[in-house]
């Protein structure tokens, strides 16, 4: 249903940020999980979630890696210096790795209050696939958060009233579902697949809301904005960023949160938006944007170097498409 998909009036702008979403609020014995949250927009996320008093779990597919980025900007000696954050390895295209993560929850009879799916495979310039045939994309960004999110119902219904927050793109906007070929086996396009995994991402929240809304679990799907980070920035990556306004003649990053470039403290303020504020409460299986559930617009958007359209449309809520992509879904996940 597209209905509840209409601005709230949250008080934010494009330009807050995490810190501007969480204050006042204590998180004092919030349990969270994300994943890649030690990646530039997740590092944010973990950084404000732990300042607000939440306990996050980083689970990320080279722990030790993530552990030494995130023992870095915290300026602590080791992972066990930081207070709030534990990391724990996972790999999203691997069906055994997440099994064993969501073991390792339910065993220790831990309670889930927000799960944020942030972790994704950004424009592969060649077609990969994972250990069971599926585009690397898609079974990263979906597939993988699939998986996880299910095996951590118990979990998540243990808290009693709990948040699942998947970070997508507005390239949603321009995505399609290839009912037929989702691995591309034909006609592979980097920014084809991209859309399609963010896409899957907004119509998994759809159909998740729905079937678990009853038993106290609510999904929201969040547009962080575009964050490229302060750079400097690769040079293969300049004239690429240039040519999308991301970047001016210098080569320095240009932040216009109106338009839709961040800076990571902005970008991260929907997803934590999404994944704990008290003004969602109540509703669930929407589309979120600059920390409000975004305008519901149906109009043909150009995407140019000046104008990056991220608000919702009606195929992205499709509740028939979400229900037949979750069916799908479950079935590519069968051993």
């Amino acid at each position: 249903m597209t209905t509840r998909q209409h601005p709230i009036g949250s008080g934010f702008t494009a330009a807050s940020t995490a810190t501007d979403v969480l204050a006042g609020v204590d998180l004092s014995g919030r349990e969270v999980i994300i994943t890649g949250g030690h990646s530039r927009l997740g590092r944010e996320v973990t950084r404000s979630l732990v300042t607000a008093g939440a306990s996050v779990t980083v689970a990320a597919r080279d722990p030790q890696r993530a552990a030494a980025i995130l023992t870095d900007i915290t300026n602590a000696d080791d992972i066990n210096g930081l207070g709030g954050v534990q990391v724990e390895g996972l790999d999203l295209a691997d069906p055994a790795s997440i099994e064993a993560f969501a073991q390792r929850w339910q065993k220790a009879d831990r309670a889930l209050h927000a799960l944020v799916n942030n972790a994704a495979m950004l424009f592969a310039p060649e077609r990969r696939l994972d250990a069971r045939g599926n585009e690397l994309s898609f079974a990263t960004t979906h597939l993988g958060h699939f998986q996880l999110t299910r095996a951590l119902l118990p979990a998540l219904r243990l808290a009693g009233s709990a948040r699942v927050l998947t970070t997508t793109s507005g390239a949603a906007r321009f995505g399609s579902i290839r009912w037929d070929d989702l691995s591309f086996r034909s006609g592979y396009d980097a920014g084809a697949a991209y859309a399609q995994s963010k896409l899957a991402n907004v119509l998994f929240t759809v159909e998740l809301d729905r079937r678990y809304a009853d038993d106290g679990i609510r999904a929201f799907a969040a547009h962080p904005g575009v964050v490229i980070g302060p750079g400097p920035h690769a040079p293969s990556a300049v004239a690429n960023y240039r040519a999308q306004g991301l970047v001016d003649d210098d080569g320095a990053t240009v932040i216009d949160p109106a338009a839709g470039k961040k800076t990571a403290e902005q970008g991260a303020a929907t997803l934590v938006f999404g994944a704990i504020s008290p003004l969602l409460d109540g509703t669930g299986g929407v589309y979120l944007k600059d920390s409000d559930i975004a305008v519901l617009d149906n109009s043909e958007r150009l995407l140019t170097r000046d104008s990056i359209p991220s608000d919702a449309n009606a195929a992205m809520l499709d509740s028939e498409d979400a229900r037949r992509l979750w069916t799908i879904t479950e079935r590519l996940l069968v051993p």
